[in-house]
């Protein structure tokens, strides 16, 4: 029976509108891809927290990757585009990315741009005998989960859409951060003796104050200075005087100074081992768990408790 003309007009319409469809889903996916909040931050510990708690929402690029020593760093002309290109800024602050403040300060006129350690109180933070304060908050579980919640309501206040589904994906993140916290509480069984913690810059102190560890630093709070002969005799001094058994490299600074520490020593009668390296500055390779905030954290406190424990009968 042939088909009348009615009933082809019925299906051309009808493919016409699954069509139309079929484009408006497509336009609708891509337009949910371009929809993703585009964040740049400094520093990995901040951009890989962030990009999990922003999840689908978010874009999240981080400028320091690996052995980037941010104390050093200098923007590059594509990180200055980065920036200019992002919707919203965050970085540590408290003088950690000194270098490229001006930038931070000049972009905040056109965006969002905030340093999360600076939102912290005063009293919460540590300072060097010159009073200057310590910017390595992220060794703090406590700290950090307050940081992160000042970068979060800033993406809340941006995209109050998604309040929700970040504040859910915060509070998950922030159990995660609990539960690291009492992992870390292994830290305590190291032997008084043995609670000496000795790197290559003061990078540990907020680590130390949590887990009740000594730290020696043979660098201040930045790495920009120059490690002279004394401060190195200084260290062997107390590795001798407390017999401490380990000594740590960390992943952003050159190894040549703990080395010599450990030579030193060695030239002296002690024998003090490599106890690993440490990440401090800088987290692991993106696709590692040390390339998680998460996971380098929980790699410190294992390399450290088993280098520490490791003389102990």
């Amino acid at each position: 029976m042939r088909k009348s003309i009615k009933y082809w007009v019925v299906v051309l319409i009808s493919l016409g509108l699954l069509l139309l469809a079929a484009c408006s889903e497509k336009e609708s996916s891509t337009e949910s891809t371009n929809e993703k909040i585009k964040i740049i931050t400094t520093i990995a510990q901040i951009a890989e927290p962030l990009s999990v708690i922003g999840g689908d929402y978010v874009e999240v690029t981080s400028l320091m990757g690996p052995s980037v020593d941010p104390h050093l760093y200098n923007a590059t002309h594509g990180d200055i585009t980065k920036i200019d290109q992002s919707e919203i800024v965050f970085y540590n602050g408290l003088n950690l990315e000194a270098n490229m403040v001006d930038i931070f300060n000049e972009m905040s006129a056109s965006k969002p741009v905030l340093a999360i350690g600076e939102t912290l109180s005063g009293d919460l933070l540590l300072e060097d005998e010159t009073g200057a304060i310590d910017p390595h908050i992220w060794f703090d579980l406590d700290l950090w989960k307050l940081a992160l919640e000042s970068a979060v309501r800033e993406l809340q206040d941006y995209a109050p859409e998604h309040k929700d589904y970040f504040e859910e994906n915060m509070e998950d993140y922030f159990s995660k951060i609990d539960d690291l916290k009492e992992e870390a509480k292994k830290l305590t069984e190291i032997p008084a003796n043995n609670r000496y913690l000795v790197t290559a810059h003061d990078a540990f102190g907020y680590f130390g104050n949590m887990h009740e560890l000594e730290v020696i630093g043979l660098q201040g709070l930045s790495t920009d200075g120059e490690i002279g002969v004394s401060d190195i005799q200084d260290t062997i001094s107390i590795i001798k005087e407390y017999n401490v058994p380990a000594v740590f490299i960390e992943s952003s600074i050159n190894d040549s100074s703990i080395n010599a520490v450990i030579e030193g020593a060695k030239d002296e009668g002690v024998d003090v081992s490599l106890g690993g390296e440490l990440y401090s500055d800088a987290m692991g390779e993106a696709g590692t768990e040390e390339g998680t905030y998460l996971g380098m954290y929980r790699h410190n406190v294992e390399t450290i408790y088993n280098a520490l424990m490791g003389g102990v009968e």
